[in-house]
Formats: structure tokens, C-alpha cells, sequence
């Protein structure tokens, strides 16, 4: 069984966003750069299915410009047989890359397709279940757990009222939550070896999607400064405060 992984560079979580002077978006030169947290997820899960014989290959897809190389780097070093590489330049907002995926999905023929359930950048949750849709593939979101019974897959899924379990025939898409699993640290020797695993690059055009924005973005601003707390001398002042200041007495 083949299971495709989507990747996504962005803006290392570790990093405080800084926004563009003129507001048109956030300003990521000189920014460090990493795979979104919950797709390395998605593509530890990968790996540990094929390291229990239940996978037999992991191709790890990337959108992006060409510095997305590295963010496939990183999927092979981890585990990964070869990458896909969809590189432009233009903006791509989730429906271009869904339906990006989509044709890779259609030529690679899969039996599982990961991602995870967001990328931090825009926290959109949105491609996943596009891709589910273009392709007429059944979908588990917010997966935390996830296993192969025979020709099905059984997830386990966090929702509000709880756990729910879900059985679905493969091909079938999956998103990753938090709770799945806990990436592997990538050694130097992994790193070595993913220099020379297969990585295959090929543009829009070639797999015949138009990714042109349907949205567009006015304006950026950081959020407001939070106002600084204040210390009441009794519980009769805090009272006057929630009711007069606050407003919610």
C-alpha cells in the first residue's frame, strides 16, 4: 500500500510573526522556516506503518516555491521513499493545493493520503476535507489514532462529546491531530541518506490545475496590546470592577 503525505513549509512556531510595514502580509525574510507540526506528524504516522509492514512505500508531496525542497528533505530524512515537489510561485490558498493533491492522488494511487488537520500559518483546516471531496474519498478528521483492520482503516477521533471510532474502505483521506503520535528526532545519518532519496519536481501546468487565488487578502495587523491587569484591595472592589468595567456582572 502506497500513502501519499502532504507537507508544508512554514513559519517555525518557535518564531513571533512579524507583519509587512504596509500591512500586506507577514514578513518572513531572514524568518527560520520549518515543516508544519502537524504534517510531521502525519508523516511520522506514515512511517511507522510502513515500519510495520502495513505500507510499503511513503511519498511525501509538497506546493511551493522551489525553498520547499527543504521541507521534503526533512519527510525523506525522517522516513520517506521519494518526494513530489508541485513548485510555483503563485499564492496558493487550500482549494488550489486540494486540488494539487488531488492529481498527484489520481496518478500515484494511494491507499491512504495524511495531512495534517491544519497548517499554523493561516490554521485554515480546510484542505483535507477538500481533497477528500474532490477526490470522492471517504475522511477522518482529527485523527488520534490510526490502524489498518484487513481492507479498512479504524480511526479514533476527538470530538466534543467525546471519543469517536470510525471504520472506513481505503483509499480514504486522513488528517492528523495532536494526540496521533510523537515525531521521531531526525539523526545526521538520516539526513545524509535523504540527500540521496528521489525528488521529483513538477509544476501546475504539467498535472493540469489552475491555482489562481479566489481570495484576496486587504490587510494584515497584529492584534491589539493586551491592556495591563490590575490589583483590587478587596473582593467588594473586584465586584464593582466586573460590573462597572468589565460589564459582566
Amino acid at each position: 500500500m502506497k500513502v501519499v503525505v502532504a507537507v508544508k513549509r512554514v513559519l517555525d512556531y518557535n518564531v513571533k510573526p512579524r507583519v509587512r510595514s504596509d500591512g500586506s502580509g507577514l514578513d518572513l525574510a531572514n524568518a527560520k522556516m520549518s515543516m508544519n507540526p502537524f504534517d510531521e506528524i502525519a508523516m511520522e504516522e506514515a512511517v511507522r506503518l510502513k515500519e510495520a509492514g502495513i505500507a510499503t512505500e511513503v511519498i511525501a508531496v509538497s506546493c511551493g516555491t522551489t525553498q520547499s525542497q527543504e521541507t521534503l528533505r526533512t519527510a525523506l530524512a525522517m522516513g520517506a521513499d521519494r518526494a513530489i515537489l508541485v513548485e510555483t510561485s503563485a499564492e496558493l490558498q487550500p482549494l488550489a493545493v486540494a486540488k494539487l493533491l488531488k492529481a498527484i492522488v489520481d496518478r500515484e494511487a494511494p491507499g491512504l493520503i495524511l495531512l495534517g488537520k491544519q497548517a499554523i500559518d493561516d490554521d485554515a483546516n480546510q484542505t483535507g476535507q477538500m481533497l477528500a471531496a474532490l477526490a470522492g474519498l471517504p475522511q477522518a478528521t482529527f485523527a488520534s489514532k490510526v490502524s489498518v483492520e484487513g481492507d479498512r482503516l479504524i480511526v479514533a477521533r476527538e470530538v466534543d462529546g467525546g471519543e469517536e471510532t470510525l471504520s472506513l474502505p481505503m483509499p480514504a483521506v486522513v488528517t492528523s491531530d495532536l494526540r496521533l503520535n510523537e515525531p521521531r528526532y531526525v539523526s545526521l545519518p538520516n539526513i545524509m541518506k535523504a540527500k540521496k532519496k528521489p525528488m521529483e519536481t513538477i509544476t501546475p501546468d504539467m498535472l493540469g490545475v489552475d491555482v489562481a487565488p479566489r481570495l484576496q487578502t486587504l490587510h494584515v495587523e497584529e492584534p491589539a496590546t493586551r491592556k495591563a491587569g490590575i490589583k483590587v484591595p478587596d473582593v467588594a472592589a473586584l465586584l464593582s470592577a466586573l460590573r462597572d468595567e468589565a460589564k459582566v456582572l
